[in-house]
């Protein structure tokens, strides 16, 4: 008799569970409230706590934002986990997306609202607040200042600086801010602030802070925009490069905030006219009283004309991106150009085509309304050019 052995192939496998980490979004929301909870009683150690268990540093930072509510009077704080990005690692760490709103006191008229990127590390049976960073290419994320731990403030009448570093720094842009109001209201004297100038500790933190990708506004002095995501009613506010302004010689930080408290006097951040005009206005308003030669006030655009000869046109959109080549040039371009438009229709002139602008009327059109059709200031701003150049 034949016996035949068959060998089963399968194996039987007892399922067993897999205990990797995982994000909670209900450990994330209540660390989020806990955090809302302190920053709204300004209570340092109650901040601090939510750092996990033996991390210092994350509770310095922590507390450093409770001197913060009460310097900046910071109010209608709220945060909203929105989602996890990225993977939990394998500690448990992780970093979610949190929309956040907040507002500086009576400084700003309306919140402002921004996602922050918040990283979490579980800390015993809760998740503890590590810190706050950008979003990487492509992600949502930005750091608004107020959350980098405790902050260099001045203050005086419609006036408020803070800093990311000495005190020093933060007094010297608030005495510049004071001088430049006094600029901005020789030309627009109707105008009444309120201000808020922001300083991050670097270039790179400017990036963070407004949520731009690496090298954005490296060499930028300055920039006037939305304090969280643009809307309708965001406050704006003045934005320093403290590496590139560390570079300037006293009248040239002094042109930078002047022209900046411009921008942020008509509200250029959110205006639809041509950059040539936003910016050569500011720069005419900010220049108007300085004692310069030409040869210094226009000496990149004197330079470029030099080199590829006249333009045949008035500076594009495209002249003034952060990162475009010879931005300074195209800056003095417009700065001139404006000049122009001051001399052939007077001050008010200029100022009356800018307001149109700022109204909605194509720049052409405000031009020729004034009596200087853009055909014939292109022409003549020209030929000043070519004649600065030699």
């Amino acid at each position: 008799m034949a016996v035949l052995l068959v060998r089963d192939p399968t194996h039987e496998v007892e399922p067993g569970s897999v205990d990797a980490p995982r994000a909670s979004p209900a450990e994330a929301t209540a660390a989020l409230q806990a955090f809302v909870a302190a920053v709204r009683s300004g209570d340092p150690d109650a901040l601090s706590a939510l750092a996990p268990d033996g991390d210092s540093e994350a509770a310095d930072l922590l507390a450093g934002i409770a001197a913060n509510v009460s310097a900046l009077d910071l109010r209608g704080v709220t945060a909203r986990y929105v989602d996890e990005t990225g993977t939990v690692a394998a500690d448990g760490s992780w970093t979610g997306v949190a929309e956040l709103t907040w507002q500086l006191g009576s400084f700003d008229a309306h919140p402002s609202e921004s996602d922050v990127r918040i990283s979490f590390v579980p800390s015993g049976d809760r998740l503890g607040i590590v810190g706050f960073s950008g979003g990487a290419a492509g992600a949502p994320g930005r750091v608004p200042l107020w959350l980098r731990g405790e902050l260099a403030v001045a203050e005086s009448p419609g006036v408020l600086v803070l800093a990311d570093g000495p005190q020093a720094e933060a007094d010297a842009v608030a005495a510049r801010v004071v001088v430049g109001v006094r600029v901005v209201r020789r030309v627009l004297p109707a105008w009444r602030g309120p201000v808020v100038v922001e300083v991050p500790a670097s270039a790179t933190d400017l990036d963070e802070t407004l949520g731009a990708s690496s090298g954005t506004y490296g060499a930028i002095a300055a920039v006037t925009t939305t304090a969280g995501n643009a809307s309708g009613q965001a406050p704006v506010h003045v934005f320093v490069n403290p590496e590139v302004t560390a570079g300037l010689r006293r009248a040239g930080a002094q042109v930078v905030m002047s022209h900046e408290l411009v921008h942020l006097a008509t509200d250029a951040a959110r205006s639809p006219a041509e950059p040539w005009l936003l910016e050569g206005f500011a720069d005419y308003v900010a220049l108007r009283d300085v004692d310069l030669p030409e040869s210094t006030t226009l000496g990149r655009a004197i330079a470029l004309v030099r080199r590829d000869g006249a333009p045949g046109a008035l500076p594009a959109a495209a002249d003034f991106d952060t990162r475009a080549g010879d931005l300074q040039a195209r800056y003095e371009q417009a700065w001139l150009a404006c000049r122009v438009v001051a001399e052939r229709l007077g001050e008010q002139g200029l100022v009356d085509v800018y307001d149109a602008a700022l109204a909605g009327t194509p720049v052409p059109r405000a031009l020729a309304r004034a009596g200087l059709p853009l055909p014939e200031l292109t022409r003549t701003w020209r030929t000043r050019l070519q004649d600065l150049a030699g």
